[in-house]
């Protein structure tokens, strides 16, 4: 967990399908950069993927990166970028499935209010809360 004035603080980085159920989920500290942390989530992104994200994730060695596996990243490009890369409004848009999914996780109260101050134990509260969100989901469909 990193330390800041605030205290102890945490990143929940979540990679979400179609349908909002997490795939992949990672903790960082709360000062480290979103974008740096995203390198070693990308391993489920397979051929004709679109990568939807937020400001904090552009950067061209990301764009390489997914370009190299076959997948598009449609992430919003930061103001100062003189040449900007191509971007839909339409598609993100559907960035709100990520933030759909943080807020399904914020009703478990272990996840929200941090009880744990070991990473991996929180990490694995997080999973453990992830399950029960997939859990739920597959008993709505049958």
């Amino acid at each position: 967990m990193g330390r800041s004035r605030g205290g102890l603080t945490t990143k929940i980085h979540a990679l979400v399908d179609a349908e909002g159920l997490p795939i992949n989920l990672k903790l960082t500290e709360g000062q480290a950069h979103d974008g740096r942390s995203a390198d070693d989530m990308l391993e489920t992104v397979t051929d004709g993927t679109i990568l939807l994200g937020d400001r904090a994730y552009d950067s061209d060695r990301l764009r390489k990166t997914l370009k190299d596996r076959g997948a598009w990243a449609n992430v919003k490009p930061m103001p100062h970028r003189v040449n900007p890369p191509a971007f839909s409004t339409f598609l993100y848009r559907y960035r709100n499935l990520v933030e759909r999914f943080f807020n399904k996780l914020k009703h478990y109260r272990a996840v929200a209010t941090r009880y744990d101050k070991l990473p991996e134990n929180y990490l694995a509260s997080v999973k453990l809360a992830s399950i029960r969100i997939w859990l739920r989901f597959n008993e709505s469909m049958t």
